[in-house]
Order: C-alpha cells, then structure tokens, then sequence
C-alpha cells in the first residue's frame, strides 16, 4: 500500500490534515485540467477537419490494436452535477433516430480504415447507453461487428445507470459481450442525491450488481464522487462502508467538479451548500484511506483496485494508461470516438466529432465524417503528454522513460530536476536521476503535472479544482 495512504488509514481525516496547511491545500488545490489528453481539448481548434481524420485513419498499420469509444447523448433525467455532453428526453424516438446516424458514421470509419486494424476495446458511454431498447443495443453490436474486426477477448464495459434496468436489458447486455459494468452511484446520502437529482438507493444499485455478476461479468465498477453539496465526511464514510460491501472490483473517486458557465443545469445545485476546498480536501483523503483499508490498491490518484483487477495489475507492472475515460489498461494504438462529441485519439494527434446532435446527425447521414476540430501533435507535445501522463500514473519519471526522445528527453529531465530543486513544499523530489513525486505530494499530483504545460494559461479555459 501507498505509504502516505497507509498513514491515513492509521489516523482520522482532522488528524490526516495536521500533515498539510490550510495554505498548502489552498494553493496546490487551484484549478488544472484532469489531463485525460495533452493538450487538453479546449485547445483543440477547426484545423483538423474530416479529410484529417481519413488520412489519419488510413494511415494506421494494417495489425494496429483498436479501441471504440460510443457515444449515447441521451439520458431519461438529468442528474444536475453531470459534466457530459447529454440531453434529457422521455421519448425513445430521438434515441431511434440518433442511432441510424452513429451507423453511418461507423459505415464512414470502416470505409476508411478498409479493413484495418483489430478491436480490442469496445466502451459505451454517455448519456446513458443502458436506456438503449435491448433489440437495439444488440443491433449495434451487429453493426461493429459487421463494420470492424472484433477480438474475441475484446473488453466490453458499459456505463450503467440502475435507474434504466430490467432483465430484458441485463440480457441484452450480456449478450453484447459486456465483461465490465461500470456503475454510477455518487452517494447513497438522500438529501445529497436530492441535490443533484440522483435518486438511487443501495437497494437498487445492489440488485445491479448481483444481475451482473450472476451474468458473469468479471470486474465492477463504483463511480463514486466527493465534493457534492450538503456531503459531509460522516456521510461520505457511510457510502464508502455501502459500497464496500458491494465487493466492487474497482472503485472510481472523483471530485465533483462544479463548472456551472459550462452546464447550465449545475445553477441548479446552490453554492452555498458545496464543501470548501479543506472540507473536499478531507473527504479525499477520508475516501482514499476507507478504500485502501478495505484492501483495494491505489491507482493513479483517483481509483481503487482489488489487487487481482486487470487494472491494479496493470498498476503494478508499468502499463497503466491514461485516456478519455481516466485510468485504464487498454493498450490499444487508437481510439475512435463514435457519436456526438465523441473524442478520437491517434497517433498524429486527437479529433472530435460534432457535438449537436442535430447537426451531428444531418452530416453523417450526407455522407461526411463528424470531425468538427481537433490537435496535431508536435514532437514536444508528444514529449510533454508522455512526462504528463506518466506522473499521474507512476508518480515517477526517469531518463529511461524518455529515451525515444533523445536530446530533447534529456533537456526535460534537466527541466524536471529544476523544479524539484526549487521546491519549497516537499512536493518533489530528484535522486539518482529520477524525479518522484513525494508521498506528501500525491494527492496534488495533478498540479504538479501542470508544471509541464506549456498550453496552461493560454486561451480563456477554464478548470475544476485539483483537489
């Protein structure tokens, strides 16, 4: 275990936080991105065009490993701290209509791949993927499979909200090929789930659980989060203790992130009632410490694991990942986003798709690919996301990470060891020429990546707190 994790687990989160002042807390808790991309998208721009995104796609190697990412903007309630691009609707008919045109934009991929490349990942996201009627969602398994080649051991996961189910979809899930359930719960609280529009009980979520399991899913997944209003530590304890007995296979901790000049529908949450930075601070490292107790390891600086989880031993072998859905195992070349919004990650660089979905579904059905902007990466972009992403899953970087990269490999590790030698805050460390972030420095991992940004600043971006 984490050694800083493992103290926290000895003492109570008021003791926890003698180990930080209200000034350090205050300062590395500033707004950064979560750096699930470098750069992050609100610096992607209209360059990148679909023509782009075929010459790109046709492009990859004809064995090139292939992730899909599916995008289902739709929900039958709008939860109100929700930071995803979704529409509300209690008619099926928009759902119908908006899948004849994700089929075509997967015609307009499988075109331009022409064959190449081989599915190893498949993630159905949104929205709510799991309010899709079971004949349609096993069509659309139908239509993957008729438009890419699937691995037969492909990871299939699906974002669940309890709220949707009956065993005509647990089937039809099943029958999908799902093998990792990802379940969002948030809290059990009631008054925090009338906050937000969440109203779920342990009952339900418990009854998902059990259908997945007894359908042979493999791994579960509790998404839960802290920082949500009238969310006390008491209260956050008591949701952990529900989810535990769950035995969840993984576990995701996310801070609520309240961007209410980006989702409207966040003013719906008052202000007055969310917990301030030291409070957020506390139930962070309250979580963390509950989960690590329990026995799941540390990943990252947002997710649990029981230690025999692909992810948790992905952890521990050096190939954890980071993308578009946070930490992951999936080694894939490429990943395609499919939908409204959705965000695609290759070699040459990120695109993402329309995100109206009226207009989104007027060019595909003409035929076009969705591509609306996007980034090309450089050579330095390429190095500084690697020097990102490898900080926020190892907490460590060292020359040999950076060797592909020669002399301007070099050069970081110099930028590296200059920071850590400034550091006033015990934050960082450089010895025997590797650069660790320090146990006193893993929970603000994410902004001491931000250090090596060199985007962070520009334009008129704005970010969710660190913490």
């Amino acid at each position: 275990m984490d050694r800083l994790l493992w103290l926290l687990a000895q003492s109570t989160p008021r003791q926890a936080m003698t180990a930080f002042t209200h000034e350090l807390i205050e300062r590395y808790s500033q707004p950064v991105p979560r750096y699930t991309s470098y750069p992050t998208a609100p610096h992607f721009h209209g360059g990148i065009t679909a023509q782009t995104y075929a010459r790109w796609l046709g492009d990859l190697p004809q064995q090139a490993s292939i992730s899909l990412y599916l995008h289902i903007p739709y929900c039958d309630r709008l939860c109100w701290f929700c930071g995803c691009h979704t529409k509300h609707t209690l008619r099926y008919e928009p759902v119908a209509a908006y899948l004849k045109a994700l089929y075509a934009e997967i015609d307009w991929v499988s075109d331009k791949l022409r064959g190449r490349g081989r599915v190893t990942a498949i993630h159905l996201g949104g929205g709510s993927p799991t309010l899709l009627d079971p004949v349609d969602l096993l069509a659309l398994r139908d239509k993957l499979a008729t438009a890419f080649t699937i691995a037969p051991d492909a990871q299939v996961s699906i974002e669940i909200d309890p709220n949707d189910l009956d065993d005509g979809r647990y089937d039809a899930m099943a029958a999908f090929g799902l093998n990792r359930a990802s379940i969002g719960v948030q809290d059990f609280d009631p008054r925090v789930q009338q906050a937000i529009n969440r109203l779920q009980s342990f009952e339900q979520t418990q009854a998902v659980v059990e259908a997945m399991r007894a359908r042979g899913v493999s791994s579960v997944n509790l998404d839960l989060l802290y920082g949500l209003p009238y969310q006390t530590e008491e209260g956050l304890a008591q949701t952990i203790e529900q989810a535990l007995s769950l035995q969840p296979d993984r576990v995701a901790l996310f801070g609520y992130a309240h961007v209410p000049w980006m989702k409207t529908h966040q003013k719906m949450i008052p202000g007055e009632a969310l917990p301030d930075t030291h409070a957020r601070f506390a139930q962070a490292q309250l979580a963390a410490a509950r989960l690590t107790r329990a026995g799941l390891e540390p990943i990252g600086f947002d997710h649990f694991a029981r230690p025999g989880d692909r992810l948790a031993e992905a952890a521990r072998t050096g190939r954890l990942r980071r993308n578009f859905q946070g930490y992951t195992d999936d080694a894939a070349d490429a990943l395609i986003g499919l939908g409204a919004s959705a965000i695609g990650q290759l070699p040459q660089g990120y695109v993402q798709n329309i995100t109206p979905t009226a207009d989104y579904s007027r060019t595909v059905l003409g035929g076009d690919g969705a591509t609306a902007r996007g980034f090309a990466l450089t050579p330095a972009d390429k190095l500084r996301g690697l020097v990102i992403s490898t900080l926020l899953c190892r907490f460590r970087l060292c020359e040999r990470d950076l060797a592909g990269f020669g002399a301007a490999g070099r050069a970081m590790m110099r930028e590296a060891e200059a920071l850590a030698l400034t550091d006033p805050d015990g934050m960082m460390t450089m010895q025997d020429g590797v650069f660790e972030v320090t146990d006193r420095g893993r929970p603000f991992v994410r902004a001491i990546a931000a250090r090596f940004d060199t985007y962070l600043g520009q334009g008129t971006a704005r970010h969710s707190a660190a913490v």
